[in-house]
């Protein structure tokens, strides 16, 4: 089974995700602040890492940078509605796996999240 870590501080959308993972068949956890984001990471294994860019205590942008500095290449999928996001995302073409712009369908963040998980055990 598959675990993601669901970075996400609006309480409803990170359940909305955790809802439909689990009916999925994934295995889920939520951190609600980047500072959560990164202990998590430290003291478990997940498979892909969503990931909004407006997060409390650590954004999601020094999320990315303290994870691929420690040589953490977890897959990431950002999902975010950050509004200047495109700008910034061709730069990291190499750091993320997918950009799924909030407001999104979930069969959309689903299919994107399959595809990774399949090439990364592929």
């Amino acid at each position: 089974m598959y675990k993601i870590l669901i970075a996400e501080d609006e309480t409803r959308i990170a359940a909305f995700i955790e809802k439909g993972l689990r009916k999925n068949g994934f295995d889920t956890a939520i951190a609600n602040d980047g500072e959560q984001v990164l202990q998590m990471l430290e003291k478990a294994d997940f498979d892909l890492l969503l990931l909004d860019i407006n997060l409390p205590i650590k954004d999601g942008w020094t999320v990315l940078f303290e994870l691929r500095i420690n040589h953490n290449y977890i897959p990431i999928i950002i999902v975010s509605a950050c509004p200047d996001i495109e700008s910034k995302i061709g730069k990291l073409q190499n750091e993320i796996s997918a950009y799924i712009r909030k407001p999104f369908i979930f069969a959309d963040l689903l299919n994107s999240i399959r595809a990774i998980l399949h090439q990364k055990m592929g």
